[in-house]
């Protein structure tokens, strides 16, 4: 009877947990509707080119500006990059040396990673994801079996298998043009890369300290919203180059629910940042609004 009784009571939690699903459901798109003018004039100030935001769990769409634009895409690369080193389940502690193959000649940019210096796999990832270093990456698709072409044919099957459509690979450091995507692709590798716990905790890592001989070099995450108390993000990587603008990809928690960001050819050295806490705030304020308005149903 108590075996029974506790079922019963089993059962009647179960349902009540359905019809509130179904409620939610039913009153998110008429939420959606009644706060489209405030959502509008919010979210209208974006400096972002490209946006998706993305609830990872049931892949829905709850905003979007050109979401399916092909567009270059610079370090945000480097997720694919860790993707394609960790598929390939190689010894994270095996030595790599960074060569001349490594040194930007695209862009010429500068790099505190020195010629000859030589870092396990490991810390290659953990500053090629933190800090956006381009030899490191470059060094991680040297070292893969059959060479940098062959890691970036392996890059461009990944993307394929993740149903990244309109996404193409050439190299896989980023500073190329010709690396492109959209934020709905890049929208599904966010959500692929921030299952690896890996890539999660050396992407949202604050500081990093390397040996290059006997000196230290401290390296520092690229994107300043990992430092603010403000924020709980679980994956983030950011981007430039001057083709493809200020560019950020963030798995973040807002108000208790994962939630993905795509931020593309953002203009102005801190917009894709500001955009990202535009975007929270008006989040935050849906999601307050939506949980009051099923409490009262």
């Amino acid at each position: 009877m108590a075996a029974s009784a506790a079922v019963r009571r089993m059962n009647r939690i179960a349902l009540r947990a359905l019809l509130l699903l179904a409620l939610c459901s039913l009153l998110a798109p008429a939420f959606a509707r009644d706060t489209a003018v405030p959502q509008a004039a919010r979210l209208a100030a974006l400096r972002s080119s490209a946006v998706v935001i993305v609830d990872p769990k049931t892949r829905e769409v709850l905003y979007q500006k050109n979401q399916h634009a092909v567009m270059p895409i610079a370090s945000l690369t480097k997720l694919m990059t860790a993707l394609v080193v960790l598929d390939a389940r190689q010894n994270m502690r095996q030595m790599l040396t960074v060569t001349k193959a490594d040194v930007d000649h695209l862009k010429y940019s500068s790099s505190r990673l020195l010629v000859g210096t030589r870092l396990s796999r490991a810390d290659m990832l953990h500053i090629a994801l933190m800090s956006s270093e381009n030899r490191a990456a470059s060094a991680l698709g040297r070292h893969y079996p059959g060479g940098t072409a062959k890691f970036v044919a392996a890059m461009n099957a990944k993307a394929r298998a993740l149903g990244m459509r309109h996404t193409h690979y050439v190299e896989p450091t980023g500073l190329s043009h010709d690396n492109v995507s959209t934020p709905s692709d890049l929208a599904r590798l966010v959500v692929a890369a921030e299952k690896n716990a890996v890539i999660r905790r050396y992407s949202t890592d604050h500081s990093y300290t390397i040996r290059q001989g006997k000196a230290r070099t401290l390296y520092h995450n690229t994107n300043r919203l990992i430092s603010s108390a403000s924020w709980r993000i679980r994956l983030q990587k950011t981007g430039y180059i001057s083709e493809a603008g200020r560019c950020m990809v963030l798995y973040a928690i807002v108000n208790r629910r994962p939630t993905v960001m795509v931020f593309l050819d953002a203009q102005g050295k801190l917009s894709h940042a500001a955009d990202a806490n535009r975007v929270r705030s008006w989040l935050a304020g849906f999601y307050r609004k939506l949980a009051a308005r099923v409490k009262g149903s």
